[in-house]
């Protein structure tokens, strides 16, 4: 379940507690009035089930709470509570499966920044893709993988372009662009840096190298590997499967992809960085792209149950009524 912590004007409070008390969905609904301090109001507290969460954020946005107010989401660990089942009955979907469209928009939103500790992620995962490769060594291909933030934004603009949020996308391929480019830059450097105390050298990337060749030459399984990680990470950020999106991290080859076009411009073997950055716009493209079409499947589905349980709470408002 979610937790809503809605600080309410105190003329709008009567009409919120009405509605959320009246809201099947609804499990528990809590008063507080004249708590709020800043800004000035009552504060209503409300358990709703997951799948219901977007609907019951955006009445209240309607009835305009957020123009002198505010709601505060989090989540509920566990609830023991008869009215905590019967509101999971009585909500349209499976819990596993919803997502509550204003904390996606908030956490992706947060991605987009960016900040020092970003570009050093980004620069460290890279530098390490980078010494995975001239070593051949997918291990540590692997913990760039996982340790690169790249994913962030990528989500943060697929959620901008399905919500339509054309400053969120701006900052989020502005933080792609900077983040690759910082981190690049940081690689090359640190190549340099090893060949010029006999670390690094050429023939370490012409060498037979079969444990990580494949970074730089992308083929159509590029393609299929970068949608379903699109899918799979979309997936994981929009409903309660985040654990699968380590999974999706260590399944792309965008930082390696980078890290080995960074070492062979840095020693010079021109062939492997058209194909590394080749690889790296091809797994760009195809997260993005299914990411986005994921994500918008998702709020059709989303449209579509919203609407049959609108119907069905005005239906049974007016058989009441009747």
């Amino acid at each position: 379940m979610k937790q809503l912590r809605v600080i309410s004007p105190a003329s709008l409070t009567e009409e919120l507690v009405r509605f959320l008390s009246d809201d099947p969905d609804v499990a528990h609904v809590m008063v507080l009035p004249g708590a709020a301090a800043k800004p000035p109001g009552d504060v209503v507290v409300a358990d709703v089930a997951r799948e219901s969460a977007s609907a019951v954020i955006e009445r209240i946005r309607a009835a305009g709470v957020c123009d002198g107010g505010a709601i505060v989401i989090d989540d509920i660990g566990a609830v023991i509570s008869d009215n905590a089942e019967r509101a999971d009955r009585a909500a349209a979907g499976q819990p596993g499966d919803a997502v509550v469209w204003e904390d996606i928009e908030q956490r992706t939103g947060e991605e987009t920044r960016l900040s020092a500790s970003y570009l050093i992620f980004m620069t460290i995962a890279i530098v390490i893709a980078g010494v995975g490769v001239l070593n051949d060594q997918p291990i540590l291909v692997i913990g760039a993988m996982v340790v690169g933030p790249d994913f962030g934004p990528l989500a943060a603009l697929c959620v901008a372009l399905v919500r339509r949020r054309p400053r969120m996308a701006g900052s989020a391929l502005l933080a792609i662009a900077v983040g690759f480019a910082v981190g690049m830059a940081g690689t090359v450097l640190a190549t340099w840096g090893l060949a010029a105390i006999g670390l690094a050298d050429a023939g370490m990337l012409t060498a037979p190298r079969p444990q990580t060749d494949f970074i730089w030459a992308p083929d159509a399984l590029s393609w299929v590997i970068g949608v379903l990680a699109g899918v799979a990470g979309m997936l994981s950020l929009t409903t309660a499967k985040s654990g699968a999106l380590v999974g999706v991290l260590i399944s792309v080859t965008t930082i390696p992809a980078a890290g080995n076009a960074a070492v062979a411009f840095a020693l010079g073997v021109p062939g492997e960085v058209g194909g590394s950055l080749l690889q790296l716009v091809i797994n760009l493209a195809a997260i993005v792209a299914a990411g986005t079409v994921t994500l918008g499947v998702q709020r059709v589905l989303y449209r579509r149950r919203s609407r049959r349980t609108d119907a069905i709470a005005d239906r049974d408002l007016r058989r009441v009524a009747g």
